[in-house]
């Protein structure tokens, strides 16, 4: 009977000290498990979540929470057409998550728009601190590289 309770208990402890648990790919292409956050030159870093002895794989990569976190991305934009449509549909196929903000339907919105780029211009980006008024797909590429969103393709884990 003690011996049934100590594993028990054994077991209870070495469960809820399970804490978190990081894989990424070094620059030579050597996968690492480890519990402390990954070098910034990591590739393809993902935070791991266990459940017992279980381990689940997130659906977002390490390098895209930490982007997210550092450095948001806000989309102005209303039902304007094609550029409207065009920068909705870059954002989703890049993968980037984002905060949609439509100014024609609520005015406070389109006086933050005014304040910060001077009109009521659609679409705007913003990443972090920096704004974009209109669409162009290379200076939005850029503008999400700099805040170290990963490319197309890259931003889910895997």
């Amino acid at each position: 009977m003690i011996k049934t309770v100590l594993c028990f208990l054994l077991f209870a402890c070495g469960t809820a000290q399970a804490g978190e648990l990081y894989r990424w790919v070094d620059q030579r292409g050597v996968v690492s498990y480890s519990d402390q956050p990954p070098p910034p030159s990591a590739k393809k870093a993902q935070k791991l979540k266990g459940k017992g002895n279980v381990i689940e794989v997130d659906k977002e990569s390490y390098e895209l929470k930490q982007a997210k976190n550092l450095s948001p991305v806000t989309l102005y934009a209303t039902a304007c057409g094609q550029l409207c449509d065009q920068a909705t549909d870059f954002l989703k196929q890049r993968g980037i998550p984002y905060t949609a903000k439509d100014p024609s339907n609520k005015p406070e919105i389109a006086l933050e728009l005014k304040k910060l780029t001077g009109a009521v211009d659609v679409p705007v980006i913003v990443v972090g601190g920096s704004a974009f008024k209109g669409f162009d797909a290379a200076t939005w590429n850029r503008m999400l590289d700099v805040a170290n969103y990963p490319k197309a393709g890259e931003a889910k884990g895997k």
